[in-house]
């Protein structure tokens, strides 16, 4: 089976749950922005939770299904339609040989994430069909698809047509949204004032927002602790000796504007790290437009792996419903 593209939306690319343990080469880890979104669009469609699925940003595609497909729509808010017929939205639905799968404009969130009885069956590369397109990597050919491509997919799986997964298991980001952040190794780097102002100050998402990392403006200018730069570092007191940076990691150049590094990221460099959002929240980066408005909120180790243990529940109840 097969699928064609006829449009292909807005950097709409095949994603999986990523390739872990190439971090250390400069690979990063990829995978889907929203994970909780795929696993459930997986599970719908009666997919193992990380099968190959289609992220789609602002914008959905256009396909056509050369066979009877069950499918899923899962993350953001965007009427779905097949054949101008709205389907709804973490659900399973039949999509018929011959029948096209669209979308109507994004309402909330986004990022929505496709899956299909069986799964994209693109070829691995370093374990996983995740497309890293700066790298030419994994996916459909280590692009975006584009219009003409014919998507191939594996054989399907039992899946049951109008099974859904409640609201209260449909994660997303408030008004304004909240990250929590661990503070990081440089810390120290900045002044006592700038820390509070940072966590005091609402920042919205800037244009500059996508799959390596997002941007945010609008809060007060960093202050650094004085200092003689470390040889290496450069001038500029956000400069520091080159490290490794963590997925998640929070790097904020000339002191000016935070960027959270997320699943294309590289794996390091010379910016200083104010701290990292804890991975309980990046699947939320992952549904923020620009412009929203967002709170960081400073929390302590046994918060941030109490939040881990939080989520874990939530996607157990999710696989429980199948």
């Amino acid at each position: 089976m097969a699928i064609k593209v006829q449009h292909p939306g807005l950097a709409t690319t095949v994603q999986d749950l990523g390739r872990p343990g190439y971090f250390h080469l400069g690979i990063p880890l990829g995978g889907a922005m929203d994970r909780l979104a795929l696993k459930a669009a997986n599970l719908l469609v009666g997919n193992e939770e990380g099968a190959a699925g289609l992220e789609a940003v602002f914008v959905g595609p256009k396909l056509e299904f050369t066979e009877d497909a069950m499918v899923a729509v899962t993350g953001a808010e965007m009427p779905i339609r097949v054949d101008g017929e709205e389907k709804p939205g973490w659900t399973a639905f039949k999509v018929k040989a011959g029948q096209v799968l669209s979308f109507d404009f994004l309402k909330t969130g986004a990022r929505i994430y496709i899956a299909i009885s069986g799964g994209i069956d693109v070829p691995l590369a370093l374990g996983s069909r995740s497309t890293y397109a700066i790298g030419a990597l994994g996916g459909f050919k280590g692009r975006p698809i584009a219009a003409g491509d014919e998507l191939p997919v594996g054989a399907a799986g039992a899946a049951v047509d109008g099974k859904s997964i409640p609201e209260t298991l449909r994660r997303r980001p408030g008004m304004p949204a909240e990250l929590r952040v661990l503070p990081g190794l440089y810390w120290h780097r900045i002044t006592e004032e700038s820390g509070k102002n940072f966590f005091e100050d609402t920042w919205k998402v800037a244009p500059e927002a996508d799959r390596m990392g997002y941007r945010f403006r609008g809060g007060r200018k960093l202050d650094f602790v004085p200092r003689t730069p470390p040889f290496g570092a450069g001038s500029d007191p956000s400069n520091i000796v080159d490290s490794c940076y963590p997925y998640g990691s929070i790097q904020v150049p000339g002191g000016t504007e935070p960027i959270i590094l997320h699943r294309d990221a590289v794996s390091g460099g010379g910016y200083f790290m104010l701290g990292t959002v804890i991975s309980a929240d990046m699947d939320l980066i992952g549904q923020l437009q620009p412009h929203t408005p967002t709170r960081f909120v400073k929390v302590d180790m046994e918060t941030a792996l109490s939040a881990r243990k939080e989520r874990a529940a939530l996607i157990n109840q999710i696989r429980n419903l199948f």
